[in-house]
C-alpha cells in the first residue's frame, strides 16, 4: 500500500499498520498551500513560511485522513529522549506545544503530529493495551535512543509488553546521503559498540551514518520483534521534489507530518 494520493496530498502509510484500528500518515511535500521554499505542504511554523498557510496546511493534512483538526497534539522537538503524555488533545490556541521528542496516548480523541525534514519518524503500537507512541531521531536522537526511550515510556505509562508493539521507521534520509563527521561517528562508536562498523557504511571515501538500521537496532534491544519493525526506505533527501529535505534543499525548506491516531 505504502504511497497513497488524495486530492493532490502524498502520503505513506505502513503495510503492518494497515489491519490495525489506527489512523497513520507520513505526508510528504505535494497538496498544500505554501510557496516557494515551503512549496507546498509545510506543516513547520518555524521555518519562515506565513503562519497562516501553515495552518492551512495542517488542516489539509487531517482532513487527508478524515481525522479533526481539534485532534492535534504535537510536541516542541530538541533532539532529545523526553516524553509528552496527551491524555487528551492540546487546545489550538495554545501558543505552543511543551518540549519532547516523544509523544503518547492512548485515547482516540488525539492525534499525535510531528513534523520532520530527513530525521527519522518512529512510530509505535500496542495492540493489547491500546496506546501509541509518537518519536523524532535526527542523529543525537538516535545515538540517545529515543526509540529505546519511547519503548520504555509505554511500558512504564501503559503496562506495554515491547514483543507486542509494532513499529514503523518512516521516509528520513538514508545512508547514501548523510554523511557525518568524526564526532557523530566517535558517538556512534561509543553507544553502539562493536555493531558501530554495520551502521557507518563508507561511501565515496566518507563515513555516513544508516539512521534507519540504527533506529532499527535500537526498537530491537528494547524489546520489539525484529520483524514488527517496517523500514519504509524512501531517502528524503534523494527525494526532495517529494519530500521535504534539510540536507537535500540546502537547509531552505518546510517540515512534513507524521500523524498517528487511535480509531474508535
Amino acid at each position: 500500500m505504502p504511497l497513497q494520493q488524495h486530492n493532490g496530498v502524498l502520503y505513506f502509510a505502513f503495510d503492518h499498520f494497515s489491519s490495525q484500528t489506527l489512523t497513520q500518515a507520513v505526508f510528504g511535500r505535494h497538496g498544500g498551500v505554501s510557496t516557494g521554499d515551503w512549496a507546498a505542504l509545510n506543516v513547520g511554523l518555524t521555518v519562515g513560511d506565513d503562519p497562516e498557510h501553515v495552518a492551512q496546511n495542517r488542516r489539509i493534512s487531517f482532513e487527508t485522513v478524515n481525522r479533526p483538526i481539534e485532534s492535534l497534539s504535537d510536541s516542541w522537538l530538541v533532539h532529545g529522549t523526553a516524553v509528552l503524555v496527551y491524555d487528551r488533545p492540546r487546545p489550538l490556541d495554545q501558543e505552543s506545544p511543551q518540549k519532547a521528542d516523544i509523544i503518547l496516548t492512548d485515547n482516540p480523541q488525539v492525534s499525535l503530529f510531528m513534523r520532520y525534514a530527513d530525521c527519522v519518524p518512529i512510530l509505535l503500537y500496542d495492540p493489547v493495551q491500546r496506546a501509541i507512541g509518537l518519536a523524532h531521531a535526527g542523529w543525537r536522537g538516535t545515538v540517545e535512543k529515543v526509540g529505546q526511550a519511547a519503548v520504555e515510556a509505554m511500558q512504564t505509562r501503559y503496562g506495554s509488553n515491547p514483543a507486542d508493539l509494532l513499529a514503523g521507521i518512516g521516509p528520513s534520509i538514508g545512508p547514501e546521503r548523510y554523511e557525518v563527521g568524526p564526532e557523530v561517528t566517535a558517538q556512534v562508536r561509543e553507544v553502539f559498540g562493536e555493531q558501530a562498523d554495520g551502521l557507518l557504511p563508507r561511501y565515496n571515501q566518507s563515513e555516513h551514518l544508516d539512521l534507519w538500521a540504527a533506529n532499527h537496532l535500537a526498537l530491537v534491544e528494547a524489546g520489539v520483534r525484529p520483524e514488527a519493525v517496517e523500514v519504509a526506505g524512501i531517502c528524503t533527501a534523494s527525494q526532495n521534489e517529494n519530500w521535504f529535505s534539510h540536507r537535500g534543499d540546502a537547509g531552505k525548506t518546510g517540515r512534513f507530518g507524521a500523524l498517528l491516531a487511535l480509531e474508535e
